[in-house]
């Protein structure tokens, strides 16, 4: 009985797939097919599907016997597989519990046939879709991925669908032998690598398929796994491969080879046999059976050929022969429970860290977090580079933190754990941080889906970029991601640029407590200047403050200083006390922008200062100079239609073109002290002859 449901649900699935690519009407087919049943443009990936639902029909007992505590998921490589997601999720009632016109029955099936692709959950895979992890569109980190959401999980079984094509990619490559990375570091779940080899991507074949058996067993032995193959045209030889995978799959981190299962199938299989196995078959293969005879009597073919009427119910139910392959409905798994007093505990950090290194308190906030569980650091082997040293008094690494030399990898693992509800830390090199910058705005998008689909909160993705350029060679200067990421209008991005060590680790104690944002945290390392701390709790809670301490009270000032970041902050609190030492009769107003979103035009984000805050800030009348560690762009874009215009004088980062001293690029930037004193000077020497 579980060999014919499974070969029942398979054909089901492949049947419902085909219907969503070509029917507009006639889902099961109660009549013969006409021309006026099929869409006029099918859209959709057809090749992809039959061997991921091959692999979700297989499953399907599994997962419906998986005992309560313990965890089965299924995570797609690529999104191509949206048909199949949508079938399955249909077929197990999911889809209706989210999108109550896709539920089953006569009017579900027509909604879900005819409306393929809805513009509201698309034709690919998105959280829109319940019951299947895809995680951004991006090709390569799916393996890597799916590790992440087993980490410290052993209750997890992750299995990772990934294309023959997708194995050509860096991160991939890099994913089978990085396990070797997560030896000792704890308990930690299963991950089952499945590669789909049809032997084709979009534009011809792909790399893999020009290995033979022999040479495929040996690469993947020789990154410590042991390959289990199977045809996929044989369900039950199929179900025993699955099954002797899984009997030999290890934990990750666990010494020894661990299983990978390969599926061969031709693309496109089920494809009128001219097509099968070619490039026409990645879309859909027939592309316009409404108006060509020969191509609407070969789907009318293909699809009578899955006898629909055996598989489903007249009213668009699966046939009782079905059930034992399609998962139990399980209830959604809880959220992340909400913080509460970020600002005070983070205040009370930066009061714990006031006066001493970076060196000291930026890992006393990590060990503090990992102490409360469930988090984890990431970094491209830069931890002791960066001054975070994380060994125990013994010079033992802390297990939570993993170092591995591949920005993809310490992302792609980050964002498995955070995606499973767990808080994680990527450290790394300012200059190097871009390499990751398109997983990061794919998972943005991803998250972005999922609050749109009313999705539980999950724990914050935050960076930490230290080594900044200011302090580094020419080719490790590279301010360029949070460029890339304020440029993408994305309201959950909150960008930190602390002043001192102090504000650093308030601010990444805060970061990492805070759910549902994009945090990158901006901070030297070599940093020293220490600054009061009095406005700690503004700073966080709204991104901004006035400093006191260097601010004339009352009234528009002559000149206003403005600093994001550690050294701008070094450089304009010494040009204040100098300015107020040797020019007294000069009205000061010190601002420090804490994070670089309260910038942005009045509501664009969600800390953008109101017009009036704006003005409190920023003045109406006095020249303004700001300096930050990053590139000036960021500033004039961030502030747009209410920039003040030629009072506003921006500094930043500029790359110099060759290798220069570090005093020879703030120079060049303007950040000098000769240079800010000069600026200054001539500012508000020409604002004396202005009349008001």
């Amino acid at each position: 009985m579980p060999d014919v449901s499974v070969a029942a649900v398979a054909d089901a699935l492949d049947y419902l797939c085909l219907a969503q690519l070509y029917l507009r009407d006639n889902p099961l087919l109660a009549r013969p097919l006409a021309p006026a049943d099929i869409k006029p443009r099918p859209a959709g990936h057809w090749g992809v599907c039959p061997p991921v639902n091959r692999m979700l029909a297989s499953l399907g007992p599994l997962q419906r016997a998986v005992p309560d505590g313990y965890e089965l998921h299924v995570l797609h490589g690529a999104g191509h597989a949206g048909p199949s997601a949508l079938a399955h999720a249909y077929l197990t009632g999911r889809l209706g519990r989210v999108h109550p016109d896709l539920s089953q029955g006569e009017a579900g099936l027509g909604e879900l046939v005819a409306g393929f692709p809805r513009a509201d959950i698309g034709g690919e895979i998105t959280p829109m879709i319940p019951g299947h992890l895809h995680t951004g569109g991006q090709l390569g980190p799916a393996l890597s991925i799916g590790q992440g959401t087993v980490l410290d999980a052993p209750h997890r079984l992750s299995v990772v669908l990934i294309g023959d094509g997708e194995c050509e990619t860096g991160t991939t490559a890099a994913s089978w032998l990085a396990t070797r990375a997560l030896h000792g570091t704890g308990d930690h779940g299963t991950v089952l690598p499945v590669v789909l080899l049809n032997r084709m991507r979009m534009g011809g074949p792909s790399v893999l398929s020009t290995l033979s058996r022999t040479e495929l067993t040996a690469y993947f032995t020789g990154l410590g796994h042991r390959p289990v193959y199977s045809d996929g045209l044989d369900i039950g030889q199929l179900r025993q491969a699955v099954t002797e995978a899984l009997g030999a799959a290890q934990p990750l981190g666990i010494p020894g080879p661990s299983s990978v299962l390969v599926l061969t199938l031709v693309k496109g299989h089920g494809a009128p046999a001219h097509l099968a196995g070619t490039q026409a078959v990645h879309k859909t293969p027939l592309r316009d059976p409404a108006e060509v005879p020969a191509e609407f009597d070969a789907l009318a073919d293909w699809l009578a050929s899955y006898q629909p009427a055996q598989l489903l119910t007249p009213s668009g139910r699966p046939r009782p022969h079905l059930l034992p392959a399609l998962p139990l409905p399980r209830p959604e798994p809880a959220g992340v429970p909400a913080p509460r007093g970020c600002v005070a505990a983070s205040t009370q950090v930066a009061a714990q860290a006031a006066g001493r290194p970076f060196a000291q308190v930026v890992p006393e906030v990590l060990r503090a977090r990992a102490e409360q569980g469930a988090f984890r650091v990431f970094s491209p082997d830069e931890l002791a580079s960066n001054r975070l040293d994380l060994t125990d008094e013994h010079g033992r690494p802390a297990p939570w933190a993993v170092e591995v030399l591949s920005e993809e990898l310490c992302h792609a693992w980050a964002q498995g754990y955070t995606e499973t509800g767990r808080h994680a830390l990527v450290a790394t090199y300012e200059a190097f941080a871009p390499i990751t910058l398109s997983l990061i705005q794919q998972q943005l998008k991803h998250r972005a889906v999922r609050q749109h689909a009313g999705l539980a909160p999950l724990p914050s993705l935050v960076y930490f970029l230290t080594s900044l350029g200011w302090h580094n060679t020419l080719t490790h200067q590279n301010p360029s991601l949070t460029t890339a990421l304020l440029a993408s209008g994305d309201p959950t991005l909150h960008v930190l640029t602390p002043a001192d060590p102090a504000r650093t680790a308030a601010g990444l104690t805060f970061a990492l407590r805070k759910l549902d944002r994009c945090t990158i945290v901006v901070a030297g390392k070599h940093t020293a200047v220490q600054h009061p701390l009095e406005t700690v709790e503004e700073e966080l809670r709204h991104g901004i403050a006035i400093w006191p301490h260097l601010t004339h009270p009352g009234g528009e000032p002559d000149l206003i200083l403005a600093s994001a970041g550690d050294l701008p902050a070094e450089a304009l609190t010494t040009l204040a006390r100098r300015l107020r030492a040797d020019r007294p009769g000069l009205r000061l107003r010190y601002v420090h922008v804490h994070d670089l979103t309260a910038l942005a035009e009045d509501g664009t984000r969600p800390l953008a200062l109101a017009p009036d805050a704006f003005a409190l800030h920023f003045g109406t009348r006095a020249p303004i100079i700001l300096a930050t560690s990053g590139h000036p762009a960021d500033i004039h874009a961030l502030l747009g239609r209410r920039h003040p215009g030629p009072r506003l004088t921006v500094l930043g980062y500029r790359d110099p073109g060759r290798p220069v001293s570090q005093e020879h690029l703030r120079r060049l930037c303007g950040l000098d002290d000769a240079g800010l004193w000069q600026l200054s000077t001539t500012l508000t020497d020409t604002l004396k002859e202005i009349p008001v």
